[in-house]
């Protein structure tokens, strides 16, 4: 058993999350080197990939430059593991993002300096806040012009609604950037911008009245940075870590991802603070990481993550216990034993074979169709962890087969792609044609190009005029009955098998709700 705890309490299982270009995959990507999981990071200039970044590995993220898929990478540092899931930042693609906090025990949220808090990392750190997940900032792009640091603070507390305590502080930015001031360990790292964090870039100050400060960084900025820290130490809390792990407090660093600057303090104080794997709701109980029997829920399906090998990877988070290799687990939905000869473990890209895995852990279980997202994998105990929320769509969009010959490859690239949750897929029960709902425009496009690269098929959109698609409901069958009759042309199913109410306009969607008073409709599916 102590085995068994040993390991649980090694895993650190985090989402890093920020608004597209606030520096995401760069921080990622550093965060590997230190973790000595790469040797070479892949520049990312201005979006024109020259060598991609570790984390994008689906082609049309080489492309755009933007990642749309959310990557796995465990490493080891310190002696724990290590496990992040890199998500993408582009809005089209938050529904990724939205699962993909469901599978981590806390979040790093990346803010450029010069743009503080944006959209994105609105939405995101609220669905962070809902599950109190432990947030931890990590201000970028010091090496460039931005907002001052208590303006940064104060827009991240009213934006965000959170309580935020700096543990380390910028000496300047831009050209006068001289580097971080650790307040979490008392020492001060000086700028090196060549990318490279040295050992002798670190100087311990215990002490910042010591009069070596200005042989280091120069009489105004050291009078600068003493008059800032004590109104750091005044106006905010001394850092409490049962805050932090609670929700209540957000820890804040500063540096520069791209120079490798103020990673290492964010990594050092990361692995020391952040919460070892938590407990998970399930809906006939809660399952605490302790426990013996293996638990776990699959968050994210992948499609051909080789594209020489037509696989598809179904990502399992494990819960509890301990999963192993070739050994028999029941799948919940289906009500059947599976075993799993040759499970997986990431780092990016780069698949190992694993022989057994912990809780905090993602698993990589090769699939030929059997998982959905939300399956719930046990020992046999039923259980069902709470559903993984399915958002009702904004664009819609008739999906056509462009090429007669290759009607399978269609029909299975799509089938594919809508269990990966790329997005949603309706069938309208009067004429049996398919309707595609994305949260963005970017997703109609990634689902054209993988049909032609994975599946070589084509297709072809026809707009459709929708306002909503919600989920109907009814606990009186006669009503539901009555209202299917009704309403048969705007009724359709999705890939579940759920009715769904497609509404042409907002007015008629409020007309629906008001004469039919019994139908519940419901803009999130839980699956």
């Amino acid at each position: 058993m102590s085995t068994y705890l040993t390991e649980l309490h090694r895993r650190r299982t985090f989402a890093i999350i920020a608004h597209p270009d606030a520096g995401k995959t760069t921080l990622t990507e550093k965060l590997l080197l230190f973790g000595g999981a790469i040797q070479t990071a892949g520049a990312v200039k201005s979006n024109k990939i020259k060598k991609s970044t570790v984390s994008d590995f689906m082609e049309i993220e080489r492309q755009r430059g933007i990642s749309v898929s959310t990557s796995v990478m465990g490493f080891e540092y310190r002696d724990l593991q290590i496990n992040i899931l890199d998500t993408p930042g582009h809005e089209d693609f938050a529904e990724d993002t939205y699962r993909t906090l469901t599978a981590v025990d806390s979040a790093i949220v990346v803010i450029d300096v010069a743009k503080a808090v944006e959209t994105q990392t609105e939405k995101l750190t609220k669905v962070c806040r809902m599950r109190d997940t432990p947030i931890i900032f990590f201000i970028n792009k010091l090496d460039r012009e931005g907002l001052d640091a208590f303006d940064l603070l104060d827009d991240i507390e009213q934006k965000l609604n959170v309580r935020v305590t700096p543990l380390s502080w910028p000496i300047g930015m831009g050209g006068r950037f001289k580097g971080v001031y650790n307040l979490y360990e008392k020492k001060l790292v000086l700028f090196n911008p060549h990318g490279k964090q040295e050992e002798e870039d670190l100087i311990v100050f215990e002490d910042l009245a010591s009069p070596d400060l200005e042989k280091h960084i120069g009489e105004s900025a050291a009078r600068t940075l003493r008059e800032e820290v004590e109104t750091v130490e005044a106006v905010y809390p001394v850092f409490d870590k049962k805050e932090y792990l609670d929700g209540n407090v957000c820890p804040v660093f500063f540096g520069s991802a791209v120079n490798n600057f103020g990673v290492k303090e964010l990594l050092d104080c990361f692995v020391e603070i952040a919460p070892t794997p938590r407990q998970r709701e399930a809906e006939e109980r809660i399952v605490k990481p302790e426990e013996q029997a293996m638990t776990g829920f699959v968050f994210k399906i992948f499609a051909n993550m080789d594209p020489r090998h037509r696989d598809r990877i179904a990502f399992l988070r494990i819960c509890s216990g301990k999963f192993e290799r070739n050994k028999n687990y029941r799948h919940i939905r289906l009500g059947r034993d599976l075993k799993f000869p040759s499970p997986t473990m990431f780092m990016a890209s780069k698949k190992t074979l694993l022989e057994e895995a912990y809780p905090g852990d993602v698993v990589g279980l090769y699939d030929s169709g059997n998982f959905k997202i939300g399956d719930t994998l046990t020992e046999g105990e039923m259980l069902h962890f709470k559903g993984i929320p399915a958002f009702s769509p904004e664009q819609f969009r008739y999906v056509e087969n462009a090429d007669p010959l290759k009607q399978k490859q269609f029909a299975k690239g799509l089938d594919q792609l809508m269990d990966e949750g790329v997005a949603q897929m309706f069938i309208r029960n009067v004429d049996g044609r398919r309707i595609i709902g994305t949260v963005g425009q970017l997703q109609f496009e990634v689902i054209q190009h993988r049909l032609e690269s994975e599946y070589n098929a084509k297709c072809r959109y026809e707009p459709v005029n929708l306002h909503k698609a919600c989920w109907i409901t009814a606990e009186d069958p006669k009503a539901m009955q009555d209202f299917l009759e009704r309403r048969r042309r705007d009724i359709a199913k999705d890939s579940e098998g759920n009715l769904v109410f497609l509404a042409e306009t907002s007015w008629i969607l409020q007309t629906a709700q008001e004469n039919f008073p019994k139908i519940r409709f419901s803009f999130i599916s839980e699956g």
